[in-house]
């Protein structure tokens, strides 16, 4: 039995997130129906974390288990051609019984991106968060540094997948503006349900002055979700990059 990691990208927009679900089309199920066609049995996909309904990654790896002999290098051009073209395959490794797309990486990198203009941009929609109200980037950067460290992240969590704990560590959180797009990018060794949209709305708030960035570390430390800023919309947030010991990149 062969294990093979799949490196793709997705739009999420037409889907109800990654894992598979009973009522709703997902990635996961759509990836692997097209992997089934391939290799000719049925395929189990796993992946490298729940994305959302509606978010997007640019970068993503899951990984299967198959008897087919098919070489690495012809699976991404013979699944492509099965999938919607807003799901792509672009990269096919053979890695150790032990590799596991969730429990080996290491860490993830998740790019939240708002237009932040008065008028809107076609090229934007379900792209980014469409923010009229103009925002003050370096508020929300005082904001984001409370975030980074080893903390109890529940107040910016929503309720959904249980964990054992609440605790992760950020590596950091930078935000940068570049004309009207702001990009937030946070890294961890691991997210809560909707942890960094949670952290977005929270910058966004301190932003427009709802409380001041320096209160973050407070919010953090009383752990009640609704002291914290709004769960930003799913269709700004990307998975952007993602850390593991194998060459599946």
């Amino acid at each position: 039995m062969r294990n093979i990691a799949l490196k793709l990208m997705y739009v999420g927009t037409a889907y109800h997130g990654w894992q598979v679900q009973k009522n709703a089309v997902t990635v996961a199920e759509t990836l692997e129906k097209a992997l089934a066609t391939v290799v000719c049995h049925p395929v189990k996909c796993t992946g490298a974390g729940r994305t959302d309904a509606g978010v997007h990654a640019e970068v993503y790896i899951a990984n299967f288990r198959t008897h087919s002999k098919i070489p690495c290098e012809r699976i991404p051009l013979a699944v492509n051609t099965r999938l919607p073209e807003d799901i792509v395959v672009v990269k096919a490794t053979e890695v150790p019984e032990s590799f596991n797309a969730i429990g080996s990486c290491l860490k993830k990198e998740y790019t939240y991106r708002i237009y932040n203009s008065r008028l809107g941009n076609a090229f934007y929609v379900n792209r980014a968060w469409f923010y009229p109200k103009r925002l003050d980037e370096a508020v929300m950067r005082r904001a984001a540094s409370h975030f980074v460290g080893t903390h109890d992240f529940a107040a910016v969590r929503s309720v959904g997948t249980q964990t054992k704990t609440t605790v992760r560590t950020v590596h950091y959180f930078d935000v940068v503006r570049s004309g009207d797009l702001i990009e937030c990018k946070v890294c961890a060794d691991g997210f809560l349900y909707n942890m960094v949209r949670a952290m977005v709305g929270t910058c966004i708030y301190a932003a427009e002055g709802k409380f001041s960035p320096d209160d973050v570390p407070a919010i953090l430390e009383g752990k009640c979700r609704t002291a914290a800023g709004p769960t930003a919309p799913p269709g700004g947030l990307y998975m952007t990059r993602l850390w593991y010991n194998e060459d599946v990149l």
